[in-house]
């Protein structure tokens, strides 16, 4: 399907802003900033048109939208499913590549789980940048398994633009070819994520859990930060 006929359905002014989003980082920039996280229940599957209508969205659902803007700058568009064990959720990220070079971008409460500079060479090797900071409230680290790419086109032209839950994506992505993360390695050998980490990421700056937070652009920080190495 041609990129004028897949996004018909779109009106001028969510165009204009998929116009805008010409790069992954732009693209997470506007997940960052100008979308809230949808935490509705019953949980929801927005197509990337409901995403720009209701201005928020979830990990799936970021990751469908970030692919709608590659897919209408012409870039490949895809998704991929990181999939945890029984005690945490799963979450799917959207690959994109550069000289060969793997990167993502992605929607999490966890800020670890978001953005990935395409420095990877493999989508395996993007995946298993995610392990460290994966884990659940108990600090378990719960990283299982990551799928490969599922190119977009592979999907009903539905995903797109449909005003209904679009749910046939996470069961598409499930019946992807999954790769086991840990090998050999005992589950039970695996530390602990450090509790300074959890803390970081859970609960943010002033007390407030970043669930409940969003992030800023740096110009809007106050103060400057220096590294301590």
């Amino acid at each position: 399907m041609k990129k004028n006929q897949a996004f018909s359905c779109f009106s001028a002014e969510h165009l204009s802003i998929l116009r805008r989003l010409d790069t992954p980082r732009k693209v997470q920039d506007f997940l960052d900033y100008e979308l809230s996280y949808n935490d509705d229940k019953p949980n929801t599957c927005f197509s990337p048109l409901k995403v720009l209508k209701e201005k928020k969205a979830h990990c799936i659902e970021g990751a469908m939208f970030a692919a709608a803007a590659f897919l209408f700058h012409g870039r490949r568009s895809m998704l991929l499913d990181l999939r945890a064990n029984p005690r945490d959720d799963d979450h799917v990220i959207a690959p994109f590549v550069v000289n060969g070079r793997w990167g993502a971008v992605a929607q999490s409460h966890f800020c670890g789980l978001r953005y990935r500079e395409p420095v990877y060479r493999s989508f395996g090797e993007l995946a298993r940048s995610y392990f460290e900071f994966y884990y659940n409230g108990g600090g378990e680290k719960t990283l299982r398994e990551f799928s490969g790419p599922l190119d977009t086109p592979a999907l009903k032209p539905e995903w797109l633009c449909s005003e209904k839950n679009v749910f046939f994506v996470s069961r598409k992505l499930d019946s992807v070819r999954h790769y086991r993360l840990l090998g050999r390695l005992p589950e039970k050998e695996l530390r602990r994520a450090d509790s300074l980490l959890l803390e970081a990421e859970v609960l943010g700056g002033s007390r407030a859990p970043l669930i409940r937070r969003r992030p800023r652009p740096y110009s809007e920080l106050k103060g400057k930060h220096g590294n301590a190495v």
